[in-house]
């Protein structure tokens, strides 16, 4: 049976899929996700370990300490460079962080909050989420 959410690095050599709709979806503005996506923000929402499953491909794990001082793995296509998921997350155990840009159909998910906002650019506006200058507790 097909799962209801699918995703791919830019190549297509690494592919993924789910099926809970995620409850966790945040824009972030911390200056790690900025230095991650090279971007303003980053979109990423969080899947359980037991639901998220690899298809294709064995993409490449980047061990990263974030300023909380906590482990991740950033992981990405060895070919195309394309960042797919984050898991192995010391905070978040249990949990995979997928990058809203890699999926098949990223429509089908929005944002439901705003975080690290102290950190977001001036000439970003904030969109109409909560909104928290840090870490939602």
């Amino acid at each position: 049976m097909a799962r209801k959410y699918t995703g791919r690095c830019a190549c297509g050599a690494v592919t993924f899929e789910f099926d809970k709709d995620p409850e966790f979806i945040a824009n972030c503005h911390c200056l790690d996700c900025k230095k991650a996506s090279g971007g303003e923000v980053a979109t990423f929402f969080g899947v359980s370990e037991e639901d998220f499953r690899l298809i294709t491909g064995v993409p490449t794990a980047f061990h990263y300490t974030a300023d909380s001082g906590k482990g991740l793995d950033r992981n990405f296509c060895p070919t195309c460079g394309a960042r797919l998921f984050t898991n192995n997350l010391e905070t978040f155990p249990g949990l995979v962080f997928v990058q809203l840009g890699s999926l098949d159909r990223p429509e089908l998910i929005a944002p439901k909050l705003e975080m690290f906002t102290k950190r977001r650019l001036k000439w970003n506006r904030p969109l109409d989420l909560p909104q928290f200058e840090n870490m939602p507790s």
